[in-house]
């Protein structure tokens, strides 16, 4: 289906998924619906019974039959009381995170006009940026909630991984694949949060220790002057004062220490090392990106030597490229650093830690950015994504506003299990955010 101007392209087809009706008409019980009066867009890759899941493919549309039952996650937040307005356009497979589509057009991004709205969840969050939606489901297997969110501004959550049913979701890659979701404000974001999420003891309410690592907001590179280093630091001074140790201390030496396995993979001249600025962040980006392919070739090499779907630019080559790769190298190494790493960071960030990171190294890329330069952004981006993703802990995106016309953004993670608490320190801390980041811009003559 073709999207429409309206709708910033964003749906690949609109209808209304209504909740599912009271038992007793009479009842009050539907006015106590923590979602009761949202809608809600969904990423063409849950299935929704009946209708056939395009997984941003025309070509797995056809040889794909319509799905017998509804994908769990879609069916909570109907039974939470929030109304279905359709699905939204992705990134083919959901094999990239820039948003462009070559076959059912590129949402336009409301944020950044001219520049690409993020993927793979690319119409799920131009939807709620668009206001075409209250909130919106995508999945993030490498960042593809937290990406589109950035580049959007608006909030996105990917939940630690494993705690939202993945069922009735194309699989790009189990390994990482989370549910996640979008929303323009904080409360929004909560009330899903809780729909979503399974019933979990709330340990901590504020965090003892914060970690604001200048490594990784230095992968910004000297070019990016947002300040946001600046202002997660006075903004987390401004709120927590004393009661919170902050630590500046660099993560990349932090892995370099506590993941031996890591060194197989830091290779000193590699570009992607060298683009980042931090080789070990850049080389627990490589092996989830090796452990990903893995995967997705397991998932789809049948598939794709079958059918040989027609891809657009750029995923087309990651794909092939996924389907000839021989698993090298030997995947116990690879497995090794992700167990090292998940292990080293649940160690970092114990039962109330917040880690502070930027979600994305930039500006969103502006559409038909040369493939070069889209690349080098890419391995960028993945060093700071990757954290969240080899560990599966769970990450919120923040907006903090529009600087020169384009979106900025900054990241707390805490870790697995603790969304609840990541989500209520990013509401105590928000305002504080926007604060200073209008304080920091108007002092270098921004309005």
């Amino acid at each position: 289906m073709e999207a429409k101007d309206d709708d910033h392209g964003a749906f690949m087809e609109k209808f209304v998924l209504l909740p599912p009706p009271d038992a007793d008409p009479s009842s009050q019980q539907q006015l106590l619906l923590p979602l009761q009066g949202l809608t809600f867009a969904i990423k063409d890759i849950f299935d929704i019974a009946g209708r056939v899941t395009g997984f941003g493919n025309p070509d797995w549309r056809r040889t794909h039959a319509p799905a017998a039952a509804t994908a769990p996650a879609v069916l909570a937040a109907l039974a939470a009381g929030a109304t279905g307005v359709g699905t939204t356009v992705m990134d083919e497979v959901a094999y990239s995170i820039n948003g462009e589509n070559a076959h059912y057009g590129t949402p336009a991004n409301p944020c950044a006009p001219g520049r690409v709205p993020g993927g793979s969840s690319s119409g799920s969050a131009v939807a709620v940026a668009a206001c075409q939606a209250d909130f919106a489901l995508g999945t993030d297997t490498g960042g593809s909630v937290r990406v589109p969110a950035a580049y959007c501004g608006v909030f996105g959550l990917r939940p630690s991984h494993g705690l939202v049913s993945s069922q009735g979701v194309v699989p790009m890659a189990q390994m990482f694949d989370t549910v996640g979701w979008f929303a323009r404000d904080l409360a929004t974001l909560s009330l899903v949060t809780d729909v979503m999420l399974p019933p979990a003891p709330l340990v901590a309410e504020r965090p003892s220790r914060l970690m604001i690592p200048a490594d990784c907001f230095r992968i910004l590179g000297s070019s990016v002057d947002d300040h946001t280093y600046e202002i997660v630091n006075a903004s987390v001074a401004k709120i927590f004062g004393s009661d919170a140790v902050v630590d500046n201390s660099n993560l990349g030496d932090f892995v370099s220490s506590n993941v031996p396995s890591i060194g197989k993979f830091i290779v000193v001249d590699d570009s992607s090392a060298s683009s980042s600025g931090v080789p070990a962040l850049s080389a627990i980006s490589h092996a989830m990106r090796l452990l990903q392919r893995s995967e997705f070739k397991a998932n789809h090499a049948e598939w794709v030597n079958t059918v040989k779907p027609s891809l657009g630019p750029g995923i087309r080559e990651r794909v092939q490229e996924a389907i000839a790769s021989q698993d090298e190298p030997a995947m116990e190494d690879l497995h090794a650093v992700k167990t090292e790493f998940r292990s080293a960071l649940a160690a970092l960030l114990k039962e109330d830690g917040i880690l502070a990171i930027p979600t994305v190294p930039g500006a969103p890329p502006r559409l038909c950015t040369e493939a070069v330069a889209l690349e080098n952004f890419r391995a960028r981006a993945f060093s700071l994504l990757s954290v969240a993703g080899l560990s599966g802990v769970c990450q919120i995106s923040i907006p903090l506003g529009t600087r020169d016309g384009v979106p900025v953004s900054v990241s707390l993670l805490a870790r697995h299990g603790a969304d609840r608490f990541l989500v209520g320190v990013a509401q105590e801390l928000y305002e504080a955010l926007r604060d200073e980041a209008a304080a920091a811009w108007g002092l270098v003559g921004v309005a």
